[in-house]
C-alpha cells in the first residue's frame, strides 16, 4: 500500500479497496470507475500520468470542461465526490501529502438559474481595491477585466502581455481548444493601463516575463490565490452571499443579455464555441463583437 503513484494503478487500487474493504456495491464501484477513468483520460490529454502531477488548476480546468460539455449539475457534483473520495484514499495511503480537491466546488443542484450579482453589487465590488497601492491596482485590473470579458479564472491568470490589444481594445484568450477574441470596455482599459504603468513594473522580476498578472514574487498567480483575493473584496463590499469567481462570469453573461446582446455572440465571447481560425476572421467577427459589446455592456 502507498507505493503506487501512477494514476491508473492508484485508481485500480482504490477500486479494489472499495470492493474488498468497504464492501461497496457493484453499482457504486462502477460509478466511481467511470468518473475516475474520465479524469484519467483528461489528465492523459494534458500529458499527466502521475497522480502528483494533478494540481488544483488541472482539476479546476477539468470541472470547467464538464460544464462546457453540458453535464448536469448533479453529474458534476458526483464527479467531484468521486475525486474527493479518491484523494482521501491516496492521502491515507501516503501516495500524496496534500489534498488538491479543497477548492473544488460542487454546483448547487437545487438552483436552476445561476447566481448573479446586480449591477450595483458589481460596481461596489469593483470599487473596493485600493488603487493607490501596487496590489490594489493589480486586483482592480483583474476584476475589471474578468467582468468586462466573462473569462474564467484559469484564463485570466494565463493571459500574456501580447494578448491585450490596446489599439482595438480586444483580448485574445488562448486555450487548448483554440482561441477567441473578446472586446473589453473603457473601465477595463483604464484599469489595465494603470496596472501596466504603476503596478506591474514593481511586481515582475525580469523584463522577459510574458504573463500579464503576477504575484508579489513575480510568479504566476494561482486560481486559489485569486479566489481568496476576491473573497476579501466581497466582504468589503458587504455582499453576504458566498460569491465565487464564476459568479462574475455569470453576471457578465446575464447583464449582457439584459442589455440586448444576442445569444450567439455571447456564446462566442464566453467560449462555449471556440474561435480556431486565424487572423483573417478577426476583421469581420471583431467588428460584430465590438458593436454588440458597446451596445450591451454596462461598463463599455
Amino acid at each position: 500500500m502507498g507505493e503506487f503513484n501512477i494514476l491508473s494503478d492508484l485508481v485500480e487500487e482504490f477500486l479494489g479497496y472499495l470492493k474488498l474493504v468497504k464492501k461497496a456495491s457493484d453499482n457504486t464501484c462502477n460509478a466511481y470507475k467511470r468518473d475516475l477513468e474520465k479524469l484519467e483520460l483528461y489528465a492523459s490529454s494534458r500529458g499527466i500520468t502521475d497522480v502528483k502531477g494533478i494540481t488544483e488548476d488541472i482539476l479546476g480546468d477539468y470541472i470547467n470542461e464538464l460544464r462546457d460539455e453540458h453535464f448536469a449539475a448533479s453529474t458534476i457534483g458526483r464527479h467531484i465526490c468521486s475525486i474527493r473520495a479518491f484523494y482521501r484514499f491516496a492521502i491515507e495511503n501516503g501516495n500524496i501529502n496534500r489534498d488538491v480537491t479543497e477548492f473544488l466546488q460542487a454546483p448547487k443542484v437545487e438552483k436552476n438559474e445561476p447566481k448573479i450579482l446586480t449591477e450595483t453589487e458589481v460596481d461596489d465590488l469593483l470599487s473596493k481595491p485600493d488603487d493607490t497601492t501596487i496590489k490594489g491596482i493589480r486586483d482592480k485590473a483583474m476584476l475589471e477585466l474578468m467582468y468586462a470579458t466573462g473569462i474564467r479564472v484559469s484564463e485570466l491568470i494565463s493571459i500574456c502581455i501580447y494578448d491585450i490589444d490596446f489599439r482595438f481594445d480586444v483580448l485574445t484568450v488562448r486555450t487548448s481548444k483554440g482561441q477567441r477574441m473578446i472586446p473589453y470596455g473603457r473601465k477595463a482599459k483604464e484599469a489595465l493601463r494603470h496596472y501596466l504603468e504603476l503596478s506591474r513594473p514593481n511586481l515582475v522580476v525580469n523584463d522577459t516575463e510574458e504573463l500579464l498578472f503576477v504575484n508579489y514574487k513575480g510568479e504566476a498567480l494561482s486560481r486559489q490565490g485569486f479566489w481568496k483575493m476576491m473573497k476579501t473584496y466581497v466582504r468589503k463590499a458587504g455582499i453576504s452571499e458566498d460569491i465565487t469567481p464564476d459568479i462574475l462570469r455569470n453576471s457578465f453573461a446575464a447583464h449582457m443579455v439584459e442589455n440586448g446582446a444576442d445569444l450567439d455572440t455571447l456564446r462566442e465571447m464566453l467560449g462555449h464555441t471556440y474561435i480556431t481560425s486565424t487572423a483573417r476572421y478577426v476583421g469581420g467577427k471583431n467588428n460584430k463583437l465590438r458593436e454588440v459589446y458597446n451596445r450591451a455592456h454596462v461598463r463599455g
